[in-house]
Parts: C-alpha cells; structure tokens; sequence
C-alpha cells in the first residue's frame, strides 16, 4: 500500500519574520545559554542569601556585648538576667558562680567550660578573671524619659563631651556608681559606648548608672534647666574652686574630651564654670580622677 507524504509547505523563500526550523547545534546553543542564565540567577540568589545572612549576624553582633570580669558578669545576672545569652568560664570558676550556673540551666542558656588560652581569645583581653558573657545590649534612654521618672530632690549627673577612652569611662562609671550619680549623658552624636573592656574596669557600675541619649545640646540644656539642673562646666583654669564654690542640690557636671577639653560653645553655655585647684605640679588630672573628685565634692555638700 503506498502511502503519500503529509502536505508540507512549498520549500521556496519564506517571508521574512516567519520562524525558522532550530537545527540540532542552535537547540543545544540555546539550552547552554539556558543553563547560563539560570547559574547566573541562582549565583544572584545566594549571593543575597550571603548578604542578608551577614546583615543578620552584624545585626545580632551590634546587639550584643561581650563583657568578661566577675563582678561586670555578676552585675548583669543580679540585675537583668534575660539578657545573658551565652556564658563561658574556667572550671575554677564553677563555684563562684553556682547560682548563675542554675539559672542557666533553668533558663536553657548555653554555657561551656573552657581553657584559659580560650577565655583570653574571647575577651581578647587577660583580665577576664576567668568569666565571660554575651549579652543583650541596652540602649540609652531619651533625655525626656529620663527627666520623667527622675526623683525630686538632689540629683547629679554627668554630662561626657567627647570621653572615648573606655578605661576612662569605665572608671567614671565605677565613681558615679559610688557616689549615686543619677545618668551620665551622652551627646546626640557621641559615638561612646559600653565596651566589655568599660564594665569590667567600673567593676559592675555599669549596671548602676544608665546611659541617656540626648538631643540638640541647645534643646537639651533647656530641658535639663527646666528640670531644675544648673549645668558646671569643668575646667583646668579660670574656674570657681571646686571645694569653696556653692554646688547645687541638682548639678550636672560637663566634662570634656582627654587632651582637647570640652566643646568651647558648650562650656560657655553652662551656668558654673569650676576648676579642681592642686598644687600646679602637673597641669591637671585626667577626665577620669576629674570626675571622682567632682562627684565627691557634690556627695559632700549634700
């Protein structure tokens, strides 16, 4: 039986734009570059995967806070202990710190014994006392909240214009910790903040003294003025002595930067300026002695 072939077009020119039959080498041309575009995408796809992983742990890494010393872990613990969120320690350590150990357990927080070599490597630091910890960070405080659920009566507090240091701060921390200091201040764009190497140098101050974030310097003079708080700039020369000037029952005591000194606006804006007199054989203590003598003089007063 003989069968006739289907009808097919005639084999002439075809019109242009009419679609062209795909011959095996352009088939497999177009699943190559097929193949290229879908390994481009998915690149694409895991390098935003990569990214946004990165962000994630930058963002949990800027939330944390490494701290290491005894007393910088113990102050966290007794104070606010939801915000551990790893702990680690020297095996001699596991007594002194029984209590917190059981709340870990209780609590499902990770903690691991480890080597001295390793505690160091976490703290980067050899005073680590044979304990560190991460934990949650906690911000400052607005200049509004603060003045809001701030005690009537005597309040000091300390005003850090361009303090970076953090062994200083930690020792300012630790003073204001001593005497009751109310807050310590930090300008709208201080970049200074608690350092694992600060909290163990304040000893456990840190958790004593809250941090409050101001504003505009001009608007938060004016809140602070409102609340009651005469404003002392702290200088080396040209300032009421310290032991013999009349302090007020609500101070807030402006100490400026090691070496530059406090902004020149800032302190002429103040309403006391006070020098701490001394016998002239070194020009002056630094921010940190400053302040413990400041804080001193006030509690002394009261």
């Amino acid at each position: 039986m003989r069968h006739d072939p289907p009808n097919r077009p005639p084999r002439g020119p075809r019109p242009p734009g009419d679609a062209q039959p795909w011959g095996r080498a352009e088939v497999r041309g177009r699943k190559e570059r097929f193949a290229e575009r879908t390994a481009s995408v998915q690149h694409v796809h895991a390098e935003d995967e990569h990214d946004e992983a990165a962000h994630a742990l930058r963002e949990r890494r800027s939330a944390e806070l490494r701290l290491y010393g005894l007393n910088a872990v113990n102050a966290v613990f007794h104070r606010r202990p939801q915000a551990i969120r790893k702990l680690y320690l020297a095996e001699a350590r596991i007594p002194a710190l029984q209590p917190l150990l059981k709340w870990c357990v209780a609590n499902r927080v990770g903690y691991r014994v480890v080597d001295e070599l390793d505690l160091h490597k976490l703290a980067a630091s050899s005073h680590h006392e044979g304990v560190v910890a991460d934990v949650l960070r906690e911000e400052p405080e607005s200049v509004s909240t603060w003045l809001r659920d701030l005690p009537a009566g005597p309040q000091c507090a300390i005003w850090l214009d361009g303090v970076g240091n953090p062994h200083n701060f930690g020792a300012i921390l630790r003073s204001a910790a001593h005497f009751g200091v109310s807050a310590i201040l930090l300008p709208k764009h201080s970049t200074l903040a608690l350092s694992g190497a600060a909290a163990r140098v304040a000893e456990g101050g840190a958790e004593a003294v809250p941090l409050v974030r101001l504003g505009r310097s001009d608007n938060a003079i004016a809140q602070l003025r409102s609340a009651g708080f005469t404003l002392a700039a702290t200088v080396v020369k040209g300032g009421s002595d310290l032991f013999t000037a009349a302090v007020p029952q609500r101070t807030i005591y402006v100490l400026g930067a090691e070496g530059e000194g406090m902004d020149r606006e800032l302190a002429q804006a103040c309403d006391l300026r006070l020098s701490i007199p001394g016998t002239g054989a070194v020009e002056s203590l630094n921010v940190a002695s400053a302040a413990a003598v400041l804080l001193s003089a006030w509690r002394a007063k009261r």
